[in-house]
């Protein structure tokens, strides 16, 4: 999805409507926790001006992404809603820097659109079947929820005897003779 600003100067009197799909496959590279995206269907609306493009983008589109317990595949839906400018004027680039800069005579906002879905990627996603999971171990590695550690602990507790109090206990299992 890229635009000339010749192209975009019949739409002067009205806003530019947007429908499309667009191919993020490139986020799989820059966050390698994403294992796979779709299409992701940008709507919206962009209205140019003498010197700037302002858009109002609608981004929808499915992530997959490892859940953080299981490592299973979770699909993560999305919807984002951005306000984006664009300009190729110098002094309106100088008098705000939430503007993206143009270079050249097209716009180009998919790296724009790659921002706002790398920003969508949460710090922790569970599958249906992380709640489920009780205790599992790998090679170096364990992974058990707080009430069976808990649980385990307590066991453990009862059943350790201080070796201070060993002879103790020896002393009430001898028979009277």
């Amino acid at each position: 999805m890229k635009w000339s600003i010749n192209q975009l100067q019949r739409y002067r009197q009205g806003a530019m409507p947007l429908d499309e799909a667009v191919d993020l496959e490139s986020v799989k590279k820059r966050n390698p926790e994403i294992r796979d995206i779709t299409p992701v269907r940008v709507t919206g609306s962009c209205t140019i001006g003498a010197k700037k493009l302002t858009c109002r983008f609608r981004l929808e589109g499915t992530m997959i992404l490892p859940c953080s317990r299981t490592w299973e595949d979770v699909k993560f839906p999305f919807t984002i809603e951005s306000d984006e400018q664009f300009s190729w004027d110098e002094t309106v680039l100088a008098t705000d820097d939430e503007i993206h800069p143009v270079v050249g005579e097209t716009i180009d906002p998919t790296p724009v659109f790659e921002e706002l879905v790398l920003l969508e990627v949460p710090l922790q996603i569970f599958s249906e079947n992380a709640d489920n999971m009780q205790q599992v171990e790998g090679k170096g590695w364990s992974y058990t929820t707080d009430e069976e550690y808990n649980a385990r602990l307590q066991k453990e507790l009862e059943t350790k005897v201080d070796p201070r109090l060993a002879d103790l206990a020896k002393f009430f299992e001898s028979k009277d003779e």
